[in-house]
């Protein structure tokens, strides 16, 4: 390359480089801006296992790799095997290989997070944040090979979807923390609200628990030789209903709550948003039930599921603050858009 082009590539600062260098070195030396992209590349990756991971359970393909972690005795890569269709085999090593993608995309944000230094100090609360990402996706490899290699028991396909929406909470609160300081929490609301907001959050948890329940006690559990919840699904779906119920009265609470004491826009936004979501999933899984589960709306009812975890968590983080980030003078660095502080 002549020295006058590489000359003026360099005056021209770092947009001039290859995307390539561009995505590394957002990765190596990342600015608060990368910082937030990444952690944001996190959460979506991480819902979209949650979201494969369901299509894979609900297509009834959990078995198309009878074995772990080879796809078939025979084979690393899909191939036939005895027992299961061929779009099985493939569905569920589709599923293998999305893993191993976002797999490297969780390494990206541990090293950006290690690498990231606002007020020139590493923050040591985004770094283990992102280290659950790698290590709960090596968790979740073995997760599923035991529930393969159990023959999808229900009670290990369970505690699987569950790690996955641990992992999703540790990446929202990544995405939240890489855009605010690491001041003490200073409440922007009442404290009953505050709880309220905690109750809304634990709520929802536990739905997703009940739903994993529901799930492996009706006909998606699988047929034949898969092992299924022996529960009445009256009764599982039952419950599931009732803590909808209960989130539902919770979240009006807190929404209502948030807008007659004149919070922060975003979080009465969001108190909103997750009631009008709330609204729609209980539409979805009552027309889900009464249809006879088709595997299609049940996926929907489990992407939406996954959606209101990551907007209550979000609810929860917007009732407080922490100060603005630092900059690399160690100076505050003025937030986007600063919302009034609520009359006391």
């Amino acid at each position: 390359m002549p020295a006058e082009e590489t000359e003026d590539r360099r005056s021209r600062g770092p947009q001039a480089r290859p995307w390539p260098g561009r995505a590394v070195a957002a990765v190596l030396d990342p600015t608060p801006a990368a910082m937030r992209a990444i952690a944001l590349a996190g959460v979506i990756c991480t819902a979209g296992i949650i979201a494969t991971g369901a299509a894979v359970r609900l297509s009834e393909s959990g078995l198309g790799c009878p074995d772990w972690p080879q796809c078939t005795r025979g084979s690393l890569v899909a191939a036939h095997s005895a027992g299961d269709p061929m779009f099985h085999t493939w569905i569920e090593f589709g599923n293998r290989m999305v893993t191993v993608a976002i797999t490297l995309i969780a390494v990206m944000v541990f090293v950006a997070a290690w690498r990231f230094r606002p007020g020139g100090h590493r923050r040591r609360d985004l770094v283990w944040l992102a280290v659950v990402q790698p290590v709960g996706i090596l968790a979740q490899a073995v997760l599923g090979g035991i529930v393969v290699l159990t023959k999808l028991n229900p009670a290990m396909v369970a505690l699987h979807f569950l790690a996955s929406i641990a992992v999703l909470a540790a990446a929202v609160a990544l995405h939240v923390r890489s855009a605010e300081g690491d001041a003490p929490a200073r409440s922007l609301v009442r404290a009953d609200l505050r709880l309220l907001g905690y109750g809304v959050v634990a709520a929802v948890a536990l739905m997703l628990a009940a739903g994993t329940v529901v799930t492996g006690t009706g006909p998606l559990a699988g047929a034949g030789a898969v092992p299924r919840f022996h529960l009445p699904l009256t009764g599982a779906t039952q419950f599931h209903a009732d803590i909808g119920w209960l989130l539902g009265g919770l979240t009006v609470a807190l929404a209502v709550g948030l807008r007659l004491t004149r919070a922060p826009a975003p979080a009465v936004r969001l108190g909103w948003a997750l009631l009008g979501m709330i609204g729609l999933q209980g539409m979805i899984g009552y027309i889900q039930y009464f249809s006879g589960l088709p595997a299609g709306l049940v996926w929907v009812h489990v992407c939406g599921s996954t959606l209101i975890w990551i907007l209550a968590l979000r609810l929860m983080f917007a009732l407080r603050d922490r100060g603005a980030l630092a900059t690399a003078t160690g100076q505050p660095q003025a937030p986007a858009a600063a919302e009034p502080a609520p009359a006391r």
